[in-house]
């Protein structure tokens, strides 16, 4: 009965992975589709089901045309965001790691409001604040925030809270003496911080890091509202299937998601790496004992 019950678990295991991945499977497999044979069908959902044989053609396009230049502009928007949200993020972990019980559960609190905010609430509310500070600035006969700067501000406070809850049970499990222990050996706070802190927590900082980049990859709402006249990859895609537009080359989606599922693999294989080795050297420690 206890075998069967564990076979069980697999098999309803094995089932939710391949409900969640089949999808992203079979983007990937016709993303090697000929979709020019017979008369020249352009990709759309009428024949993306249909396998005509396998060609490259379509990474060759991948970064031609307008596709090109919204998949540029959406890794731009992701890795700066992300590598801003992580330094901000961090540093505001590490201060609210410092503060007391009470208030930080308050801040804490506070800064997870963007997480379970709708997405929509957040893009409407992006774009009204940026259509109001634009007026202020024009009537001040001053330069106006162009769309790009608009877009990065937006996904950089919408990632924040995100590496603040990576970042902050790394800190819960890091011991404060190790702070400490660095100025007694004559480091400044700047250098404890940078080569004892920072180090420790460095894989919630890595987490982190891919929370935000994979929110900035994924987001549309928020690009729909905030960018005015350009396009990131999101908003190109819903723009060209929308009411039977063009379609969109399936290759996009794979080239995004490669490069995305290479780097969680990296950096959680790191982390098994370091767990086992912590694991072999408690070992030493009792054996000796």
């Amino acid at each position: 009965m206890k075998k069967f019950g564990r076979s069980l678990k697999y098999v309803y295991l094995g089932l939710m992975l391949l409900f969640l991945y089949l999808p992203i499977i079979y983007l990937i497999v016709f993303s090697f589709n000929d979709f020019t044979v017979g008369s020249g069908r352009r990709i759309s959902y009428s024949n993306l089901g249909r396998w005509n044989g396998f060609t490259l053609a379509n990474y060759g396009t991948v970064f031609s045309g307008d596709a090109g230049s919204a998949l540029l502009l959406t890794l731009e928007i992701a890795f700066a965001s992300s590598i801003i949200a992580t330094v901000v993020g961090t540093a505001a972990a590490i201060g609210i790691n410092s503060m007391k019980k009470r208030s930080r559960n308050i801040v804490v609190n506070v800064s997870q409001l963007p997480m379970v905010n709708p997405d929509l609430v957040t893009g409407i509310t992006f774009m009204m604040l940026f259509a109001f500070v634009n007026s202020m600035l024009g009537r001040l006969g001053r330069f106006q925030i162009n769309d790009f700067f608009k877009l990065l501000i937006a996904h950089i406070s919408f990632s924040i809270p995100y590496v603040i809850f990576s970042v902050l049970p790394r800190l819960k499990q890091s011991s404060d003496l190790l702070y400490e222990a660095a100025l007694d050996l004559g480091c400044s706070p700047i250098q404890a911080l940078l080569k004892a802190v920072i180090p420790d927590i460095m894989p919630g900082i890595s987490s982190g890091f891919i929370m935000a980049l994979t929110m900035s990859l994924d987001d549309f709402v928020v690009s729909y509202f905030v960018a005015d006249r350009i396009q990131p990859l999101s908003v190109y895609i819903y723009s060209n299937t929308a009411h039977g537009a063009k379609g969109v080359n399936p290759a996009l989606a794979t080239i995004i998601f490669i490069p995305l599922v290479a780097m969680l693999l990296i950096v959680n294989l790191r982390r098994l790496a370091k767990e086992r080795e912590y694991e072999i050297q408690n070992k030493k420690v009792k054996m000796k004992k």
